[in-house]
């Protein structure tokens, strides 16, 4: 009988042994899972090719190198889709980690966030209805009422030309109001122009006068993380060097990169 029992004791211990090192594992495991370093991306989805949202899903230039720039430095991408000028205040608040927005990185904006390396270079352009002929460029916007984005260098650059600006949150509605008629022109990035009139805008409206060519496109970090920064920063030059950021530019842009 005590052999038995004996016999009966030590399978008991062995299966209970068992069990607790297999909930052993299935805690580890949802500590490494609790662990995944996360990236929270801000955007503002109405600005293409940059970013914008294709059948449910967050697309564009921006998208696709912040989740290359994700891969290389070990972190899962996240995109929050906020307005354009809530974007500094969210990134300030700790509610994201990184904007990534066609954002200029302005000496303005640089007292409140640090930039990563410029990624994008280019200008800003007038759009108008293809019946407008009194608007020939910015030097004929005084006393016109143009669109642009909300705390945009857009919106800046026609208030300086004298244009009275009417600002939105998203592009999309001021391509709405263009071709409603609501405002004479539309100053805004001549990338997202382009590719808003080959996607078939071109059909009432066109771009007049020359490129305003101030246009420095970088990602804003906090600067209370300039460790995330430089891990970008280190992320777009390996980008560059193997051929990934001039393969994504093309495949957006249509042309191979200015940088």
């Amino acid at each position: 009988m005590n052999k038995k029992y004996l016999s009966i004791l030590a399978a008991s211990v062995a299966a209970v042994s068992l069990f607790t090192g297999c909930g052993s594992d299935s805690a580890d495991n949802k500590g490494a899972a609790s662990q995944e370093k996360v990236l929270i991306v801000g955007t503002e989805p109405t600005f293409p090719p940059f970013e914008f949202t294709e059948d449910g899903k967050d697309v564009g230039f921006d998208i696709d190198l912040l989740q290359a720039i994700s891969d290389k430095i070990g972190y899962k991408m996240e995109v929050k889709n906020l307005g354009f000028d809530a974007l500094i205040p969210a990134l300030k608040s700790g509610q994201i980690d990184l904007i990534a927005a066609g954002m200029d990185a302005t000496e303005e904006r640089k007292k409140q966030v640090d930039f990563t390396d410029v990624y994008f270079s280019g200008g800003y352009t007038v759009v108008v209805r293809k019946d407008n002929t009194d608007i020939t460029g910015y030097e004929s916007l005084a006393g016109k009422t143009v669109g642009a984005q909300v705390g945009s260098r857009a919106a800046f650059y026609a208030k300086e030309h004298g244009a009275t600006v009417k600002e939105f949150d998203t592009n999309s509605q001021g391509w709405m109001e263009l071709e409603a008629g609501t405002c004479d022109a539309v100053s805004i990035d001549s990338a997202v122009a382009m590719y808003y009139l080959k996607q078939g805008g071109d059909k009432s409206l066109k771009l007049v006068g020359d490129l305003i060519k101030d246009r420095n496109v970088a990602m804003a970090v906090s600067k209370e993380k300039p460790e995330l920064r430089e891990k970008v920063n280190n992320a777009l030059k390996e980008l560059k060097a193997d051929g990934t950021y001039a393969k994504l530019y093309k495949k957006w842009f249509g042309t191979e990169p200015a940088l």
